[in-house]
């Protein structure tokens, strides 16, 4: 896990120093409109425009002076077709939309220290059981699995206006940033990128299951807000970089994920802005202070993209979940498990559930209690 984390920083550092770089170069010798012009140009026409000029230069029936000039279109075509080809390359590298905010006027926002604010959405997923997956693979099967993986993730992402800032080993942190949009653009982007996310996955598994390999199972957590936009490190060694609250708050809401026992959670804030939007199964799961954090936030299940009979099973626990809660937070511990119980009838396995009835069962035997989930 960490040569990965220290392969993906090494490797996202490389490309924008020398994206920095080959903007600085493409700037001086102006080649940014001839790779314009290469653009509205097929690469078959400029391959005959090419052959074209050398054959005409080869049967010597122009002066010297043209052949020169005729040498020189040709190593202008070249320059131009191999500044597109970087161009296109580095964009794999470092995400187009990281690039719109840095150049912003003029290159020189690639220096060190630059920084933009935005809000957006942020989302983390990641793999759940990595460690012992990756320990039944040889190093060579673990990268064609993280790789078939990540190209699978990757379309649900980009489909929805979201791009990825990063890979962080088996993780990838995504945001989501409409153009000319508002908060309930990005929120609902998010959510149905969660969604096809989820579909993506099965489908997946179903092809390793056919292949005998075993199912792989992700968490996602979702949140928006503010960010700060930037490049950080030191005169020879830069980095772009998303920092701010939300991305911690996103980065701990997918990591609860596993003890609540879902594949999608999120801040009910990026909830009520994408149901400005679109329509989505979802119910709420608890209000939590989260690890490293003072303050509560509200927590929400998105399960739309379930068979119906399970989006039926947790729909129907909405009311008990609600009343439950309320009896918890009053002191009244065993009414609130004999409502969480009987709303087990709908799913004896219902993990939320679960979550609610060992909370009540643990905090029975505290002395105090603030009234504050803490995971």
């Amino acid at each position: 896990m960490t040569n990965l984390v220290v392969i993906s920083i090494l490797v996202a550092g490389y490309a924008v120093i020398v994206t920095a770089l080959w903007l600085i170069q493409k700037r001086k010798f102006d080649l940014h409109k001839q790779a314009k012009a290469l653009n509205k140009t097929s690469i078959a026409h400029v391959e005959a425009k090419r052959a074209s000029l050398t054959n005409s230069a080869e049967a010597g029936s122009s002066t010297n002076d043209q052949d020169q000039a005729q040498e020189a279109s040709i190593a202008m075509l070249a320059r131009a077709d191999a500044a597109q080809r970087l161009h296109q390359t580095f964009q794999k590298f470092v995400p187009r939309q990281f690039v719109e905010h840095f150049a912003k006027g003029s290159a020189d926002n690639l220096s060190l220290g630059y920084a933009d604010e935005d809000e957006v959405t942020v989302m983390f997923c990641d793999i759940r059981g990595f460690t012992g997956l990756s320990e039944e693979m040889s190093p060579q099967e673990l990268m064609n699995f993280l790789n078939a993986y990540f190209l699978r993730m990757n379309a649900p992402i980009h489909d929805n206006h979201g791009f990825i800032d990063k890979f962080i080993g088996d993780a990838i942190m995504a945001l989501f940033d409409h153009p000319n949009g508002e908060a309930a653009d990005k929120a609902s982007d998010s959510v149905k990128a969660a969604l096809d996310i989820q579909k993506a996955l099965r489908l997946y598994n179903h092809h390793r299951h056919n292949s005998g390999y075993r199912s792989v199972k992700n968490g996602i957590g979702l949140h928006i807000g503010p960010v700060i936009i930037g490049t950080v490190g030191s005169d020879d060694r830069m980095d772009t970089t998303v920092i701010g609250d939300t991305v911690n708050i996103a980065q701990r809401i997918e990591s609860l994920t596993a003890h609540f026992g879902v594949e999608i959670l999120a801040s009910q804030q990026l909830v009520n802005e994408a149901l400005n939007n679109i329509e989505f199964a979802h119910r709420y799961v608890d209000n939590v202070v989260l690890k490293g954090k003072s303050t509560s936030i509200d927590l929400v299940e998105i399960y739309h993209h379930l068979p119906i009979e399970q989006i039926q099973a947790k729909d129907a626990t909405k009311e008990a979940i609600a009343e439950g809660i309320e009896l918890r937070n009053k002191l009244e511990f065993k009414k609130a498990i004999e409502v969480f119980s009987a709303a087990q009838k709908h799913d004896i396995e219902d993990p939320i559930i679960k979550h609610h009835i060992d909370t009540c069962n643990r905090l029975m035997y505290e002395t105090e209690w603030d009234k504050k989930i803490r995971l």
